[in-house]
């Protein structure tokens, strides 16, 4: 019950919140018109509320202050969360906000959170031993860096995958449920200092479901920039807090980690900033095979799932080994999409 209670507040709250934010979102002119603000991601010509990051927001903190001690690493995500939610309403309601703003903002956050003592201080290493970041005062400094890296490049990889409806929230849950789990494994049998990171986790958990649910297609409500960031955000910081574990986090995130990395390099490639969007992402692809928003969010979420449980069971040499061969195989098919699958080319109905 003490884990439950936190993650049915953190739903209860977001799913109240809604309704609210999207009237908020009308009135503010938060919405996504592609007529007004054209981008050649999108995937849809309804107009549509953003700002689902303010209910996130809310049902995450509310939940928190209530059920998980108050100290600086509280305070440090706190900062971190609100400055996200601030830019990512400005950015709703100022349809051409600079993409290097919001990255300097996300850079800001993510120090801001490591400044709190959410830091790397030891990593396993998949060959053997474990590599300890507390030793020396550079050894610090390098944690406290590899940490904001880590931070800033799951928030954009999780903005980077909430191309069609229900895709980001959906993969997110899982995630936050498979950290979750794994921080009560590590409460069980080791740690006992784990449970207020396996309450965090299934608070995220609840809050990304609640918004989950108006965000199915057809969405009711659009994550906008608040609302990828403050989850994506939430699972760096969960993934550090579990016992530093960024490969389990990065095993389940293994799809769109891996189509990030494809798109970062094609565009680096082709001339472009990597910050700018484009149609080249592996779901917009997925939608011109012919595939609807819901069978791309079901392939996300139970392909995060898969790869979740086994992260659970497997060793880290384990883990480097699926996410190779697993990372190589989606390689492939993205690969495979971008320059083979004209051929077969069928648009989706609601691709825009």
């Amino acid at each position: 019950m003490d884990l439950i209670l936190p993650a049915l507040i953190s739903f209860a709250v977001t799913f109240a919140a809604i309704p609210f934010t999207i009237k908020i979102a009308k009135i503010f002119n938060l919405i996504d018109n592609p007529e007004t603000r054209p981008h050649p991601a999108h995937t849809q010509k309804r107009i549509v509320p953003r700002a689902g990051g303010l209910a996130v927001f809310f049902g995450i903190t509310i939940a928190a202050i209530i059920f998980t001690p108050f100290g600086t690493q509280a305070v440090g995500i706190l900062i971190g969360l609100s400055i996200l939610l601030i830019v990512g309403l400005l950015d709703d309601r100022y349809k051409n906000f600079s993409p290097y703003l919001r990255l300097l903002a996300q850079v800001i956050a993510a120090t801001v959170t490591v400044a709190s003592g959410i830091s790397i201080k030891f990593m396993t290493n998949p060959f053997g031993g474990i590599l300890h970041f507390d030793s020396t005062s550079q050894m610090i400094l390098l944690a406290d860096l590899l940490a904001i890296i880590w931070i800033v490049w799951v928030m954009n990889m999780i903005n980077w995958s909430k191309g069609v409806d229900g895709q980001m929230p959906g993969i997110v849950t899982i995630a936050a449920i498979i950290l979750g789990l794994l921080s009560l494994k590590i409460n069980l049998f080791s740690d006992p200092s784990q449970t207020n990171v396996t309450k965090l986790a299934f608070i995220t958990a609840a809050s990304s479901a609640g918004l989950l649910i108006f965000n199915w297609h057809p969405a009711k409500i659009f994550p906008g920039f608040s609302g990828s960031t403050i989850l994506g955000f939430m699972i760096a910081v969960l993934a550090i807090l579990s016992g530093a574990k960024l490969a389990t986090a990065g095993l389940v995130l293994l799809i769109p980690a891996t189509d990030f990395a494809y798109t970062f390099t094609r565009r680096i490639i082709s001339g472009k900033s990597p910050v700018w969007g484009d149609r080249g992402h592996l779901h917009h692809k997925l939608l011109e095979k012919g595939l609807s928003h819901q069978q791309i969010s079901l392939f996300y979420i139970l392909g995060s799932a898969i790869l979740g449980a086994a992260a659970l069971s497997l060793s880290s040499q384990g883990k480097l080994f699926a996410a190779a061969l697993v990372g190589t195989v989606i390689l492939g098919g993205i690969l495979w999409l971008n320059f083979f699958g004209l051929y077969s080319k069928r648009r989706a109905p609601d691709n825009g």
